[in-house]
């Protein structure tokens, strides 16, 4: 019965999906099959009741079941009635939306076609206009270049007239061209005489302003009271610190590497001495000096300057120069302590610097100290030149020196401009005059050297001394 049921399930399905017209057919066929099972039934069910109690039972349970699937048939072929009519309406719509797209497509073809249709007018309305333009100004561009022709062969004709006139103006400027070398090359030449004669002076007073030998170098410069210093010259002005130490040394180096077999000088016309760092810095560049050092004092040496000469391995000296020797100076500042210890400083710097004074004299440093004090009460203890020859702080006394390093006139502007030594310059400066308040004029002197002193006739005091 089950298997009836669901074959006249597919039928019907079948049915449906292939038509209206078959599905009714597939219907009907299915209900002849189900008819012919009920006489079937029933016909069975005719049999004596009584002798198969049971298959009575089963007869009404399938009779029930039938009947069941039947309804159940019934309504799932409802169902399905009713699901082919709403696909056929959904169908039926779609095809009526897709009408309504194609007819407006259509539309939108036509309008498209008769936009193109206008656009193709346009078109071909500015390309006749663009070829009228064209041929227009194709008509002026000819004219144009008609025109332009004309004003060419006209710019031609008078371009050759005035080609043939520049081309007699460069031939007659070509002639004064000639005429002014000409006349250039005769002002050349005279220019080149007078060039030829100022250079000839020029080197003329070039020569004059020179010493024109070579310096004649000796290893003996001292002879009849006469010294004869070479270019081999350093010299020792003003006070002694740290560069002019430097100074001293640089050249007695350079002065060793060039020759080491004659004498160095170091010239000192005024020095009041200086830095005791600074002069040892002066003193071992001297000891270790291969060519002998030859130190000579023309004004005034004292102090560490003082130190120097003597200790030089030879010094020279004028006879009126002086020479000064004393016992350090320092300031000091502190406590009790540290000037204590300051103080052991200098008693180490006077001992390492005045016990060679003292020998090459002769005697001990306390009596070196002894008689700076019994010479003058302040301790500094000055002698010119030949006393201090006596006492052993100078070797020479120099009656003339003569400077063979001056090979320049000392007024050329070349010899004037040349580098100062430390602490002294090459000229004189100008004394600039004054008004003091009685309106009267006068003169500041330059300061002097501690021990120098002026000798001048001054009767109306124009000449006065530096506050």
């Amino acid at each position: 019965m089950r298997s009836h049921f669901r074959s006249l399930l597919v039928g019907f399905i079948t049915a449906l999906l292939l038509g209206g017209s078959a599905a009714s057919r597939a219907l009907a066929q299915a209900k002849g099959q189900t008819n012919d099972v009920k006489p079937a039934a029933e016909a069975k069910s005719a049999e004596p009741s009584s002798a198969f109690p049971e298959l009575r039972k089963q007869q009404e349970k399938l009779t029930l079941e039938n009947g069941i699937a039947e309804q159940q048939l019934r309504k799932e072929l409802a169902s399905l009635a009713a699901e082919k009519q709403k696909l056929e309406l959904e169908n039926s719509l779609n095809q009526q939306k897709l009408q309504a797209e194609v007819a407006g497509l259509q539309a939108e073809i036509e309008k498209l076609t008769k936009q193109a249709d206008l656009l193709t007018k346009r078109a071909s309305i500015k390309d006749a206009e663009r070829k009228i333009r064209l041929d227009t100004e194709l008509a002026d561009a000819r004219d144009i270049l008609e025109r332009t022709k004309l004003a060419n062969d006209l710019a031609g004709a008078e371009l050759a007239a005035k080609t043939r006139e520049l081309t007699q103006r460069e031939q007659e400027l070509r002639v004064r061209v000639a005429d002014l070398q000409a006349q250039r090359s005769e002002f050349e030449l005279q220019v080149a005489k007078l060039n030829d004669e100022l250079d000839l002076r020029a080197k003329r007073d070039m020569w004059k302003n020179r010493v024109n030998r070579d310096i004649q170098y000796t290893k003996e410069p001292f002879k009849d009271g006469v010294l004869t210093i070479s270019d081999r010259r350093i010299a020792l002005n003003g006070p002694i610190w740290g560069d002019t130490a430097d100074y001293i040394a640089e050249r007695i180096d350079y002065f060793n590497n060039q020759n080491r077999e004659y004498p160095i000088f170091i010239v000192i016309d005024e020095s009041p001495g200086g830095s005791v760092m600074a002069g040892y810095k002066i003193l071992k560049a001297m000891e270790g000096s291969a060519a002998p050092i030859y130190v000579v004092v023309k004004s005034f040496a004292a102090s560490m300057a003082a130190n120097i000469v003597t200790q030089s391995k030879r010094s020279f000296a004028y006879p009126n120069a002086i020479v000064l020797h004393h016992q350090i100076l320092a300031g000091s500042f502190g406590n009790l302590t540290e000037q204590k210890e300051n103080l052991k400083i200098l008693e180490e710097w006077w001992k390492r610097l005045a016990t060679p004074v003292a020998a090459k004299m002769g005697i001990g440093l306390d009596e070196f100290i002894k008689r700076m004090y019994q010479n003058r009460s302040t301790g500094n203890w000055m002698e010119f030149g030949d006393s201090a020859r006596k006492l052993k702080w100078v070797d020479e006394i120099a009656e003339t020196v003569r400077e063979e390093s001056y090979d320049k006139n000392p007024d050329a502007p070349s010899a004037l401009a040349g580098p100062p030594s430390p602490g002294r310059g090459n000229g004189q400066s100008a004394l600039q005059e004054h008004v003091d308040a009685n309106g009267r004029r006068y003169v500041l002197l330059p300061r002097l050297d501690p021990v120098d002193c002026y000798y001048l006739y001054n009767p109306d005091n124009y000449y006065r001394l530096t506050p």
